[in-house]
């Protein structure tokens, strides 16, 4: 039996972990508390809490065939090679395939300009610089033993509970303006087309670029939202008047396009939503219903 172990449950894994559970796979995940963990074990999977601090119970790998990571990595890289590196090692040949998720935040601020996978990696905020050290941590662990590593850099993500139409909603939204800034998104489910799509073809060392077709204004995605919802458009606020949190105010120092040939050519994906108009206007048919 094919069984998947999630380090981390969270948005982008749970919809991989539901479909492959569907299909007859076995599920390990965890989760960094006892209360996450129990919430896991109400899903139907097998569960274990992990925060970084301590290894997992001896045996927890065993029967595992494929690994998702999806844990935020830490000043010192990820905190599951922290624990799990040797033993991961030793059961290169056990797993089938393994996944990283980390980010397009690796590239930094190209000024509007296209990235690919061969584009130089020069992060230019700290989450970046965290997600690049982990990066290079597990693809040092397939050079070194061969474990079956695959690198996923995820774009802006979103999906039902956590998209631009819920500010929209509440009224809370703002369409905050800064010249030249552009980003790539991606849908939830398209993510997990995507990580299905690699399991069907392996290719260990490869590294994905994982967003929508469309790179786009954050502002254009904001007035479309609110007039898919028959809104009123918030009004344009400069981003250096904008009061935004640290963790928003971030999003807006990287400015890029990103490719996504590659995925397509090589996994033969095809996007289920390939810009954000499809995938706001489903999200929002799914709320009228």
């Amino acid at each position: 039996m094919s069984h998947l172990l999630c380090f981390g449950l969270g948005f982008s894994a749970r919809v991989l972990a539901a479909r492959l559970a569907a299909k007859g796979w076995r599920i390990t995940a965890t989760s960094r508390g006892s209360d996450g963990a129990d919430q896991i074990r109400a899903s139907g999977y097998r569960a274990f809490v992990f925060d970084g601090s301590v290894p997992l119970p001896a045996g927890a790998c065993e029967g595992v065939t494929h690994v998702v990571i999806s844990a935020p990595p830490g000043a010192d890289g990820d905190p599951v090679l922290r624990q799990h590196a040797e033993e991961f090692a030793s059961r290169a040949r056990q797993f089938q395939w393994a996944a990283y998720l980390s980010t397009t935040g690796v590239y930094g601020d190209h000024a509007g300009a296209l990235v690919t996978e061969e584009t130089p990696l020069t992060p230019n905020t700290e989450r970046g610089h965290k997600r690049l050290l982990a990066e290079t941590q597990w693809l040092e662990l397939w050079r070194s033993g061969g474990l079956p590593v695959h690198i996923f850099r995820l774009a802006g993500i979103y999906g039902p509970g956590r998209n631009q139409l819920l500010p929209l909603i509440d009224g809370t939204a703002k369409r905050v303006i800064k010249e030249g800034q552009i980003f790539s998104r991606i849908h939830v489910e398209d993510i997990a087309n995507v990580l299905e799509a690699s399991i069907a073809r392996p290719d260990p060392g490869r590294a994905y670029n994982v967003c929508d077709d469309e790179a786009s204004p954050p502002q254009d995605v904001v007035e479309y939202g609110a007039r898919l919802l028959g809104l009123p458009v918030p009004p344009a606020i400069a981003f250096a008047e904008a009061e935004l949190s640290p963790m928003a105010r971030s999003f807006y120092a990287d400015s890029k396009r990103v490719s996504n040939a590659r995925l397509k050519e090589e996994l033969g994906v095809r996007l289920s939503y390939p810009s954000y108009r499809e995938g706001l206007a489903a999200i929002a048919r799914a709320l009228r219903s």
